[in-house]
């Protein structure tokens, strides 16, 4: 039987870590409602308390990153380093928020690449019409042993659309895409269905990709915009060494 010294002893420490854990989730609710009257919006997706200077990480429904205190009496948009380590902790977070789960990617609806031994794999969401897609292209053409995804997402223009479209019917996709990506060799206007460029679009919104290039990799990160062979190269390697 349980003495009563020994209940006064265990009931304190229980209905501290109780009322901690509730205060923790009070404070949350309240810096979202804060945020919320400060933005103006229900624009918050999550709130949680980081181990850093009793800020809250404020992840809004775009997509972005935000600090506050308890009482949201100031909005920090900027990048949080840790002094010890010097990692960019903003930047990890936000690694971790925009990665993905890679076998959910529908890729009957991406052109297909495979070089070598095609073990490495990436996917990108690219704009016909995107110069930077255009730079990317000329990397991809150099690295071996890999299978490429290419998503057509046409967000820039109508003529990306048309492009898209016409690269996605072509007998040879990879081909049409490789020759106008990589040759500014335009494509012949050719028709099909073109449902897979609808249902794309749909998908990088619900992935929030707001610009193109965008590469996704086996493990789900995700990595905006222009990136040189060399750096993707080290990206997959530390894919595969983990």
């Amino acid at each position: 039987m349980l003495s009563i010294s020994r209940f006064a002893r265990v009931l304190p420490v229980a209905l501290c870590l109780s009322l901690i854990g509730a205060g923790a989730h009070a404070n949350e609710d309240a810096v979202r409602k804060g945020m919320e009257a400060f933005i103006g919006a229900p624009a918050v997706e999550s709130v949680s308390r980081t181990p850093y200077g009793g800020l809250y990480e404020v992840v809004l429904k775009s997509g972005e990153l935000v600090y506050t205190d308890e009482k949201v009496a100031f909005v920090v948009d900027g990048r949080v380093i840790d002094a010890k380590t010097r990692r960019d902790m903003t930047q990890a977070r936000l690694n971790e928020l925009s990665a993905i789960d890679f076998s959910t990617l529908p890729l009957n609806q991406a052109i297909k690449q495979v070089r070598g031994n095609g073990k490495r794999v990436i996917a990108s969401f690219e704009d016909p019409n995107c110069g930077y897609c255009k730079r990317l292209g000329k990397e991809l053409a150099q690295m071996k042993d890999v299978t490429i995804y290419t998503f057509l997402y046409p967000i820039l223009s109508p003529d990306s659309t048309a492009k898209s479209n016409s690269i996605w019917c072509a007998k040879d996709r990879a081909k049409a895409w490789n020759d106008w990506i990589v040759d500014a060799k335009a494509p012949a206007p050719a028709e099909c269905d073109t449902a897979a460029i609808e249902l794309n679009v749909a998908l990088g919104q619900k992935l929030k990709i707001n610009g193109t290039p965008t590469l996704f990799l086996a493990n789900g990160s995700r990595i905006g915009g222009y990136v040189p062979a060399v750096e993707l190269e080290k990206a997959l390697a530390a894919v595969v060494s983990k």
